[in-house]
C-alpha cells in the first residue's frame, strides 16, 4: 500500500475521535446550575416526600370527623336452643344461621379533640413546607460554592499556566546566557528551580479543578463531575454598613424559623386535644341486615337498629392527666427551641456579614498588591538584565506575582461565595 495512501486513511480514520476530543464543553450560568440541582438533587425529593407525606396525615385526622360503613358476613352452627352461659354476652340464643348486615358509626362530639388533631396536623405540615423551602436553601448555598470553587480553581491553572511559560521564558534566557559564559551555572539552576516550583503549582490547580467538578457534580445532584464551561458572574455590590437591619430581615424571612413557629403552634393544638381526651365522647350506631337462611320461631328475617352512646372518662390510672401534662411539656420545649434558633440566626447573620465585609475589603487589598508585585518584576526583570541584581531576586519577585495573582483570584471568588452565604443567611437566597 502506498505511504501516502496509508496516511490518507489514518487521518480519515482518526478524524472522528478528533472531532470529539475538540467538542467543546456546554455552557452553563449559576442559575441553570441552580435549576438542575433543584429538579435533581435528591434532598429536594425527598422534601416533597415529606410534604405530602404530611398532607396525608391531615387527611388521616380529618377522616375521624365521617361515618365509618363496615359490612359483615356472618355464619354460625349450635346445638338446638342452646344458650351462652358465660362471657360478655350471657343470654344470647345460639342457633345455625347464616346473617348478612351493614354497620355504621358517625362520631356526634368528642368535646372537640379531632378538630384539635387536624388543626395541629395541618400546622405540621405547613411547618414541613418550610423545613422543605429550608432544604432548598442549603441546595442552592451548596451550589453557589462549589460553582465559584470550579471558576477560582480554573482560574488559578490559568495564572499557573502562565507563570510556567513566563519562568520557562527566563529560563531559556539564562540558559542563553550560560552558554555565553555570561551567566552560572548556579542561576541556571535557580531558573529551573523556579520553573519546576510552576509546573508543581500547575499539577495541584489542575487536580483542583477536578476535584472542584466532582463536587459541582454531587451539589447539582449527579453522581458524575460537571463538564461545563462555566460562565463567570459579576461581582456584587458590597454589604450594608451594619448587620442590624440584615438580622431583623433574617428573623422576617428564614423558613427554619416560620417551620419552628409553625411547630409550635401545631404542639399547643395537640396540647389542647389530649386536654379533650377527659371530655365525654358521643356516637351514633346504626345496623341493618337479613337472616335469609334462618327457621326459628319468633326471629324476624330482617332486623335494623340505631344507638347512641355517650363515653364519659373516669379513672384510667392518670393516664390522660399525663398525656395532658406531656404534651404541654412539649409544647413548651417548642417555645425554647424557637428562642435558641432564632440566637443561633441573629449570630449567623453577622458572622456572615463580617466575612463578606473582610473579603469585600481584601479585592481592594489583592488588587494594589498585584499592581505591586508586577511593578517589583519588571524591576527585577531589568536589574538582573543589566547584571545588578542575582536571579534570587528575580525568582523572588516572579513568586511574589504569582502569589499575588491568586491572592487577587481568591478575593475575588471569595467575596462572592461569601456573599452568597450572607444572602442565605437573611433568607433572601433565591
Amino acid at each position: 500500500m502506498p505511504r501516502l495512501f496509508r496516511s490518507s486513511l489514518l487521518f480519515l480514520i482518526s478524524m472522528p475521535w478528533l472531532c470529539i476530543a475538540q467538542t467543546p464543553a456546554p455552557r452553563l450560568t449559576l442559575q441553570e446550575a441552580e435549576a438542575i440541582a433543584l429538579r435533581n438533587h435528591p434532598q429536594i425529593q425527598a422534601a416533597q416526600n415529606e410534604i405530602n407525606y404530611a398532607n396525608q396525615q391531615v387527611t388521616m385526622d380529618r377522616s375521624a370527623l365521617y361515618p365509618t360503613v363496615s359490612g359483615d358476613l356472618t355464619g354460625t352452627q349450635a346445638n338446638h336452643l342452646a344458650q351462652i352461659g358465660a362471657g360478655d354476652i350471657s343470654a344470647s340464643r345460639l342457633y345455625d344461621r347464616l346473617g348478612q348486615g351493614i354497620v355504621a358509626r358517625q362520631l356526634i362530639t368528642d368535646s372537640g379533640r379531632t378538630n384539635s388533631l387536624i388543626a395541629s396536623s395541618r400546622l405540621h405540615a405547613q411547618a414541613v413546607t418550610q423545613a422543605s423551602q429550608a432544604t432548598r436553601f442549603d441546595v442552592l448555598l451548596q451550589v453557589n460554592r462549589a460553582y465559584y470553587d470550579v471558576l477560582r480553581a480554573q482560574s488559578v491553572v490559568k495564572v499557573a499556566q502562565e507563570t510556567v511559560a513566563a519562568r520557562q521564558q527566563v529560563s531559556d534566557q539564562v540558559g542563553e546566557l550560560a552558554k555565553n559564559q555570561l551567566r552560572s551555572q548556579l542561576d541556571v539552576s535557580f531558573a529551573d528551580v523556579n520553573v519546576s516550583e510552576a509546573k508543581l503549582l500547575l499539577l495541584g490547580a489542575q487536580s483542583a479543578v477536578q476535584q472542584a467538578q466532582a463536587e459541582l457534580g454531587r451539589a447539582m445532584g449527579s453522581d458524575q463531575p460537571s463538564n461545563y464551561q462555566l460562565s463567570d458572574e459579576p461581582l456584587p455590590s458590597g454589604p450594608p454598613a451594619t448587620a442590624e437591619e440584615m438580622v431583623a430581615q433574617a428573623l422576617a424571612n428564614r423558613p427554619e424559623l416560620a417551620g419552628l413557629r409553625l411547630s409550635r403552634d401545631a404542639a399547643y393544638k395537640f396540647a389542647d386535644a389530649e386536654k379533650d381526651l377527659s371530655k365525654p365522647t358521643v356516637t351514633a350506631d346504626a345496623v341493618a341486615g337479613l337472616l335469609p337462611y334462618i327457621n326459628v320461631s319468633g326471629v324476624p328475617v330482617e332486623y335494623e337498629g340505631i344507638e347512641a352512646n355517650v363515653s364519659i372518662p373516669i379513672f384510667n390510672g392518670h393516664l390522660f392527666s399525663a398525656r395532658r401534662e406531656a404534651a404541654s411539656q412539649q409544647a413548651q420545649e417548642t417555645d425554647q427551641r424557637l428562642r435558641a434558633e432564632q440566637q443561633q440566626i441573629s449570630r449567623d447573620v453577622r458572622v456572615a456579614w463580617a466575612d463578606a465585609n473582610d473579603a469585600y475589603q481584601r479585592m481592594d487589598v489583592t488588587a494594589q498588591f498585584v499592581r505591586q508585585a508586577a511593578l517589583g518584576v519588571n524591576l527585577a526583570q531589568g536589574r538582573y538584565d543589566l547584571g545588578l541584581s542575582s536571579i534570587i531576586e528575580l525568582t523572588q519577585a516572579q513568586l511574589n506575582l504569582t502569589q499575588a495573582e491568586i491572592e487577587d483570584l481568591n478575593a475575588k471568588y471569595d467575596y462572592q461565595g461569601q456573599y452568597a452565604a450572607l444572602q442565605y443567611a437573611i433568607g433572601a437566597l433565591r
